[in-house]
Formats: C-alpha cells, structure tokens, sequence
C-alpha cells in the first residue's frame, strides 16, 4: 500500500514527535501547492514507524522521514524559516535556485544541496529550465555527523549527475511501496548512510583542500608516481608550495594520515596487488617498490596489513 501523497514539509512537522510545541513553532514551513505529476514521488513516513524506528538501535542512527521526485518541476518553490530534519536535494536536470539570507545561488544540473535542520532558505524552479530533483528528509543520532563530513552546508556542490546516486534514491523511493514494513525501512536507512558517505567522497574529490596553494589530488598523483621509488617530505611540501610543518598538517587534516605514512599505505596497497596477480617472489616485489631489504618491506607490509607478505599471498581472502 502507498502512503499518502502529502508534501516534504509534512514530514518535517511529525519528524520528531518528542519536541514540544515551543520548540516545533520555531521551526515554520510555508506549505508547497505545486502539484503532483503523475510520474512523480511525494512521501512521508508515518509517525508511528518513526517512533519505532527511534527506538531500534538498527535505524536510529539515521532514518527517512520523507521523500520526493519531482520531474520538470514547473512552478515548483518552498520557503521554510525552520526545519526539524535534514535535507538533502540532488539536481539531475534543469536549473533552479536557492536563497539563503539576501543571497540568492543558482542550481543547476550535478548540483547538491544538503540544508541541515533548523536552516532558513527558499528555492525555487527555474521559469525557463525547471529543474528535476530528487529530495530526501532524514535523521538520527548520525544526522549531525554526516552533516559535519559532507561539509559545505546551503551550498550547492556539483557532484555531476551520478548514475550510483540516483540508483540510491530510486531505491530509498521504492519504501512508499513497503506497507510500514520496519525491516525495509532499516534497510532504507542504511541506503541513506551509504548515500551519504558517497557524496561526502564525491564532494572531497572535487573540492581540494581549503587554500590556492594545497590540493590533496595532485599530491596523491606525484605519490603515485613515485610508487615504485622513494619520496621524502622535503620535495612534497616542495610540490604544494608549503613549509614542511604546514604541509604536514594540511596533509593530516585532509586525509587522516601523515604524507609519509599515506605514500607507504600506496605502496602496500600496490605490493597486495602484485601478491594478488603476480608469481613475482617476495624479494623481487619488495625490491619493484624500492624496498632492498627484504625484512623491513616485509615489517612494513605487516604493520599496514596486518599479516605478513607469505600469509597474505596463502591467504587468498
């Protein structure tokens, strides 16, 4: 059975049931009138599987609390001056825009969007080009924290229009089909978590880190190239243009590792690849990634690893 067809906002009001009726009245949308096509996709989840699924310690994490596709959405805007879930809206054609304050962002086709609870805004189709979209309401005890990872919130980022991240929401709309059904709905909610954890990855990919004179991308390329040699610090921070110490820690920030141990990190991972797909012995592998000595390479590889270079290649996991 289907759930009833009513607008994204509806489900921001009975998102989160525990709030009190102070705290919900901070929190006003301004009701949507654009009307529903007939290959479109307009859901909520109903409040009583919510406070289930707040409950089950597999969903409260992160679950849905409504969801939307809006094909050629003509006509279609919202203004809100508050919300009690997360948003997160994907444009896969046309173009719209987004007003947050006095400033007014265009969206255009590849663009996300992720507005985090509470946030003011208003968005609209555009009257020429109006946008098709994909919209999605959610929350949990990890809303706040995948917020925190994607970065960039009230931004529009282009991501491209990413097949992977429309078969994500494809799916997540198919729970309208689920009869109430908790285990769908858990399962959805890991959807969500996986959707997320891609576009932060998506997002990481085409942002380089803060600052015209570092990107991470670049530097992994040089690493890359260097994968079967040796590279110090020195000519690394000599490639992003930056004193060694503060290379060091715009590297550590931007992927949790210290250059050096990364560049080593690559180089087990390529030495797992040639364990994987070649005969080559042990010697000769470590010698190719610019290892001689044979007994260090072999610590390094079960320090990264966890197991040493002969377990790994009779492991065949």
């Amino acid at each position: 059975m289907d759930y009833i067809a009513v607008d994204s906002q509806a489900a921001s009001a009975i998102a989160r049931p525990h709030r009190t009726p102070t705290q919900a009245s901070k929190m006003i949308s301004m009701p949507s009138r654009w009307p529903l096509p007939p290959d479109g996709i307009r859901f909520i989840t109903p409040r009583v599987l919510i406070r289930r699924l707040q409950t089950q310690p597999l969903s409260q994490s992160l679950y849905v609390t409504a969801m939307g596709y809006y094909p050629r959405a003509s006509g279609h805007a919202m203004k809100r001056r508050g919300h009690p879930d997360h948003i997160l809206i994907y444009c896969t054609a046309g173009s719209g825009s987004l007003t947050l304050a006095n400033e007014t962002l265009a969206i255009n086709s590849g663009d996300i969007l992720y507005l985090p609870r509470g946030s003011h805004h208003q968005y609209q189709a555009s009257a020429d080009t109006p946008w098709t979209i994909y919209w999605l309401h959610f929350d949990g005890l990890l809303a706040d924290d995948f917020c925190a990872h994607i970065g960039s919130p009230e931004r529009p980022i282009n991501i491209g229009v990413q097949p992977r991240v429309i078969r994500v929401f494809d799916g997540i709309a198919e729970l309208r089909h689920s009869s109430h059904n908790l285990a769908e709905f858990i399962q959805g909610g890991h959807q969500v978590q996986a959707l997320l954890s891609y576009v932060a990855l998506l997002v990481q990919q085409r942002q380089p880190y803060a600052g015209n004179n570092f990107d991470t991308e670049n530097i992994r390329a040089l690493m890359q190239e260097h994968i079967h040699g040796k590279l110090d610090l020195d000519t690394l921070a000599h490639e992003a243009k930056l004193s060694k110490f503060h290379f060091s820690k715009k590297f550590k920030k931007a992927t949790g590792e210290s250059p050096i141990n990364y560049f080593i990190s690559m180089k087990m991972q390529r030495a797992c690849y040639l364990l994987d797909s070649t005969p080559r012995s042990i010697k000769h592998i470590a010698s190719e990634l610019g290892y001689p000595d044979t007994y260090y390479f072999s610590r390094l590889f079960k320090k990264n690893i966890g197991m040493a270079p002969e377990t790994y290649r009779k492991a065949k996991l």
